[in-house]
């Protein structure tokens, strides 16, 4: 454990959850005193890790977010209501009035009905709040409400003004939702009663558990904080995860590409050419065994290739989308060829590999390249007219300074890490920042958030291409996006389509997925599952877990609300209910092909080199 190399005191460890008085003075204040003196010397030294390099000029503060954009963003909603003193008025009186409300609750549970139910007791689920202390004590159930009260104000306030475009309304709402997730009292050790007891109970020994882990982080983060959502030693890529049998049967400079070995005696004719997205690594849909979507499709008698894009570095600079389509598409299309003799195939994109895919089939329509003659897209955008919180970090002024970031040549991972966080931080920050460094703990092991802390670079040009074309512009769905002087035409792509969405996806939100389903010129089968962006997908049968929707196709109505109310819901994963749609396209059974088929001499083996080096 990291606290144990503090040499910290350990008296009174044991905490417990009555709360009375007592567990509100520390068990031993000389301990304490020590304690606290331990955990300031830890902090003393994350503080150093982020001081010098920035000292040294190594670190340039290039985050998603952008300080002066935030304040900017913010200005705009406080002019709104600072113009004129009649709105001024209203929302200080709109405070006002719920301060009002606590203080009158308050006061009752001081006086007259001490042991009366908190006004309002907390939500069961928001698990920041989940400790009886809150609503027990008086004090922590009006600094609750008061919080409450004070993010639900500022929420309401970004609603209400007037004279904010769409773009800056979606982005000032974001900031105040970070800036409320960040002040919470739970993520303060003196303003969460949970925290304070059990520091008071171990004497401040969990602060120097904590304060170790953050200095070591920082130090692990090379002076950006690496933030520890699991326990890393317990995972190893090709070990753990990303261990289905199989070999690299080629690679390029942007990409290896694998081969599956069979789990079948015999193999559906066409194979299938999996493109995942670049900014997350392939893994993802290779878990373990149990929820490995790659291991289901091998084990239903599909040969499945899958694209394992590098991780870029200084020499990947210059790569865009072109280059991602003809070396990494183009070429695994060229590899299941040689490999396995079939010119057809079923492909799948995932995500931005999706987005990749669709722009791909627009391009092959357009030269009349028919090899790919079913495309699977799983929680993919074409159309960026309604992109999710991802939206709030993309328009000129912050692409700018993205491209300041990647004057050598790529994007950090830690970037994009950070942006995904942020969408969901109240999910993917503030808990493991309360867990760690405030609890003093570890947190538990999960591959799920192994592969989410195992980030990839982003090569400047295919980076900047997809922001200004996709994010930004919205080209592809528009027609205007080119590849090699050729506009990209989506009506043109008359191949069946199965689109997958997730209901609770930040990422790829449905309503947008929907919006892209119609823009295609063939026969769209749009499936709605449960959960999200992540989840959603990563749903095995044997979990039970979810359900999906069908209904009908997305040209025959006008909206996603159109389309559930003639939707269908099936309980469990999609995933048979794909490999249903899947197989009339897969052609015969044929005898199982191993990797290379006897014509591509193996690399090496499965999941291959490209896929283990870290950012």
């Amino acid at each position: 454990m990291a606290g144990d190399k503090a040499g910290h005191d350990t008296a009174g460890d044991d905490t417990d959850a009555a709360g009375a008085a007592g567990d509100f003075l520390p068990k031993d204040p000389e301990a304490f005193l020590r304690n606290m003196a331990h955990a300031f010397e830890q902090f003393g030294r994350a503080a150093s890790a982020w001081v010098e390099p920035r000292e040294r000029g190594d670190i340039v503060d290039d985050g998603p977010l952008s300080l002066a954009d935030v304040a900017a963003t913010l200005s705009k909603v406080t002019n709104y209501w600072m113009a004129d003193p009649t709105r001024t008025v209203e929302a200080q009186m709109s405070l006002f009035s719920g301060y009002l409300g606590v203080w009158s609750n308050a006061i009752q549970r001081l006086s007259a009905i001490r042991d009366a139910a908190p006004a309002e007791p907390p939500a069961a689920s928001d698990k920041r709040f989940a400790d009886k202390g809150w609503s027990e004590n008086p004090f922590f159930d009006a600094l609750r409400q008061v919080y409450l009260v004070t993010s639900r104000w500022a929420d309401d306030m970004v609603e209400r003004a007037g004279d904010l475009d769409p773009h800056t309304r979606h982005k000032a709402a974001f900031y105040v939702r970070q800036i409320a997730n960040a002040i919470s009292p739970s993520n303060f050790v003196a303003t969460n009663p949970e925290l304070l007891r059990e520091t008071l109970a171990s004497n401040g020994a969990n602060l120097v558990r904590g304060m170790t882990m953050f200095a070591e982080d920082m130090a692990a983060g090379r002076g950006n904080l690496r933030l520890r959502q699991t326990d890393f030693s317990k995972f190893e890529v090709g070990r753990d995860l990303a261990n289905t049998p199989g070999k690299v049967v080629a690679q390029n400079a942007i990409c290896q590409i694998i081969q599956y070995a069979p789990q079948t005696e015999t193999v559906f004719a066409r194979p299938i050419l999996i493109v995942p997205p670049w900014i997350n690594k392939f893994y993802i849909l290779d878990l373990n065994a149990e929820k490995s979507l790659i291991r289901w499709m091998v084990e239903q008698g599909h040969t499945v290739f899958v694209i394992s894009w590098v991780n870029p570095t200084e020499s990947h600079a210059a790569f865009d989308w072109r280059d991602y389509i003809c070396q990494g598409i183009s070429f695994g299309l060229e590899t299941i060829s040689e490999a396995t003799g079939m010119s057809e195939v079923n492909a799948v994109g995932y995500c931005v590999g999706g987005t990749l895919l669709a722009a791909a089939l627009a391009h092959f329509a357009a030269i009349s390249d028919g090899r790919i003659v079913s495309a699977t897209l799983l929680t993919t955008q074409v159309d960026f007219t309604q992109p999710g919180d991802l939206k709030v970090f993309v328009d000129e002024p912050q692409i700018e300074r993205i491209e300041a970031a990647m004057a050598k040549g790529y994007l950090e991972g830690s970037h994009m890490a950070s942006a995904f966080n942020l969408i969901r931080s109240s999910d993917l920050i503030w808990p493991y920042f309360v867990n760690n460094y405030l609890r003093g703990r570890e947190p538990l092991p999960f591959d799920l958030l192994y592969w989410n802390a195992d980030a990839t670079r982003m090569p400047r040009a295919n980076h900047l291409f997809y922001l200004r074309n996709c994010y930004l512009q919205n080209r592809l769905a528009h027609g205007e996006m080119e590849i090699d002087g050729q506009p990209l035409d989506l009506s043109r792509v008359k191949i069946p389509i199965y689109n997958l969405a997730t209901r609770e996806d930040h990422i790829a939100p449905a309503r947008s997925v929907f919006i892209g389903a119609r823009t295609f010129g063939s026969d769209v089968a749009y499936v709605l599952t449960g959960s999200g962006h992540i989840a959603g997908v990563v749903n095995p049968p044997a979990r039970g877990k979810y359900q999906y929707w069908t209904g009908p196709a997305p040209t025959a109505v006008e909206t996603l609300d159109d389309w559930l109310a003639e939707a269908t819901e099936t309980k469990g994963s999609w995933w048979p209910h794909w490999q249903a749609w899947i197989e009339p396209h897969a052609g015969e059974r044929v005898p199982a092909r191993e990797p290379g088929g006897g014509k591509l001499a193996p690399i090496e083996d499965a999941p291959g080199s490209y896929v283990k080096v870290r950012s």
